[in-house]
């Protein structure tokens, strides 16, 4: 009874004035990250690697976004 996870995930939420969804991708090894670039700025904050689809949709439902506003940046 204790200790229990609950089953629904809270959606998460950031800053969408100040923050957009990207996809920051290596040109050597291929590895992407999922995160957040401030507009203003440019400074990336990461949140996950993507591995697979698997990984770039949980990012997406977990943040309630849609997948045509993730930008890729190199």
């Amino acid at each position: 009874m204790f200790n229990r996870k609950s089953k629904t995930k809270a959606r998460k939420t950031y800053d969408s004035e100040n923050w957009r969804p990207v996809l920051k991708c290596s040109i050597c090894t291929g590895e992407q990250t999922a995160g957040f670039q401030e507009i203003h700025t440019g400074q990336f904050e990461d949140i996950m690697l993507v591995r697979g689809q698997k990984d770039l949709d949980e990012f997406i439902s977990s943040y309630g976004l849609d997948s045509s506003n993730i930008t890729k940046i190199y």
